[in-house]
């Protein structure tokens, strides 16, 4: 019931933030579409809708329909209006669906209903659903740690044995997840002269540990790995709130908020679609999985080399010349001004229009482009102050440090 709460509020929400802007249809729209493994309700409602995490604003409730908060691959997805608004139908693979229409609600369910589509590409982020952690500088340091293993190598993987210090005798957990402390996240500076914000330091996923035998040291078996297990590598204990699913409803954040993108996962340099980003927005910013944000590029500058070198009027150049003292009453300082503004007017001719034969460094202005909204992103993971997110959409180039803030 709380659940049903929470989703009904953040749906509210979501109306309100969204119905200030008109909804726009997709101009290739289909009139009906039938839904196919693979696909997501992003994707559905892309072929609808230019803003797919609308999707809510168009798709009603229908009581007919057992559970219609999940499609499946073979229901029909199809466009109508009613009183001059559009709304989207479902109906079921193999039935037919009369009266009111039927609210289509992105969720990701439990193993039950593994057939139903998700809201999002669930591969992208399953891993980081679990494992990836946000800690702070010293967390790790009371965790158990890996002290050697079974042969004396200093890195170990599936099936080797390991030795581990500082399991408590009494603790009767024996499935163990292995870290292992990975870089600082800084926050982007404003200003140059600021010291740096460290928001919190990456917990790196290694692996999974069994524990064989308590003591100190403890042995345990390496049951799975992500990456080689190596002296020092931190543990702790698996619960069952770690093996957790959740449900994604887009909305937008219920109050205006802008950052940064700090990181990108596998260390690339430009971000495509469903990449993985860390922002330096958190749960502390009002951030909740499911909030959409814009990507907009920033900090782009251009030189201008016009505006600075474009040529004086005559209005400017008669109030720019050189003005010799007594020239009015005195003819050889008349003449002599005459001839110097001449000979000035010719160099200034040359440098204009024959730049290389004068050698003249052209003069540029260093110019800031506005922001441009480059991408779409939903989070699905937060901590105090950071984030994870999926990038959904790109119309132009992304990278570390562009701007994230309501569309």
């Amino acid at each position: 019931m709380l659940n049903k709460i929470l989703i009904s509020f953040v749906i509210l929400l979501l109306f309100s933030a969204t119905h200030a802007g008109e909804l726009e249809l997709n101009p290739k729209h289909p009139d009906k579409y039938t839904v196919v493994r693979g696909d997501t309700l992003w994707d559905i409602s892309a072929k609808f809708l230019t803003e797919p995490w609308r999707w809510q604003e168009i798709w009603q409730i229908n009581p007919q329909i057992k559970n219609p908060h999940l499609i499946y691959p073979g229901d029909t997805v199809s466009l109508s209006y009613e009183d001059g608004q559009p709304i989207l139908n479902l109906e079921r693979a193999g039935s037919v669906v009369s009266g009111r229409n039927v609210k289509l609600s992105p969720t990701i369910r439990s193993s039950e209903n593994i057939e139903a589509i998700p809201a999002i590409p669930l591969d992208a982020i399953q891993q980081f659903l679990k494992w990836p952690l946000i800690l702070e500088d010293d967390q790790m340091e009371d965790w158990p740690y890996v002290v050697s293993s079974y042969d004396g190598h200093l890195m170990a993987s599936v099936n080797n044995k390991i030795y581990i210090r500082g399991i408590p005798e009494n603790l009767g957990a024996k499935q163990y997840s292995i870290y292992r402390r990975g870089p600082a996240y800084v926050n982007i500076k404003e200003d140059k002269n600021d010291d740096d914000e460290v928001l919190g330091y990456e917990a790196i996923y290694v692996g999974q540990a069994r524990i064989e035998r308590g003591g100190d040291p403890a042995s345990a078996i390496i049951t799975s790995v992500k990456r080689e297990v190596m002296i020092g590598d931190r543990l702790i204990p698996n619960s069952e709130k770690d093996n957790f699913t959740t449900e994604f409803i887009p909305s937008s954040t219920p109050n205006n908020v802008e950052g940064n993108i700090l990181s990108v996962l596998d260390g690339v340099s430009q971000i495509g679609q469903y990449q993985i980003v860390i922002l330096n927005l958190g749960e502390e910013s009002g951030i909740e999985p499911g909030n959409v944000l814009g990507i907009f590029q920033s900090n782009v500058t251009v030189e201008d080399t016009i505006g600075p070198n474009k040529r004086k009027t005559k209005e400017e150049e008669d109030n720019d010349r050189i003005i010799f003292e007594n020239e009015d009453t005195n003819f050889f300082n008349r003449e002599l001004s005459k001839l110097f503004n001449a000979i000035r007017n010719t160099v200034k001719n040359i440098d204009e229009n024959y730049p290389g034969f004068a050698n003249k460094k052209t003069k540029s202005e260093a110019i800031n482009l506005p922001d441009e909204n480059v991408g779409v992103l939903m989070v699905f993971r937060t901590f105090e102050k950071i984030s994870y997110a999926l990038v959904m959409e790109i119309s132009g180039p992304v990278h570390v440090a562009d701007v994230v803030r309501n569309l």
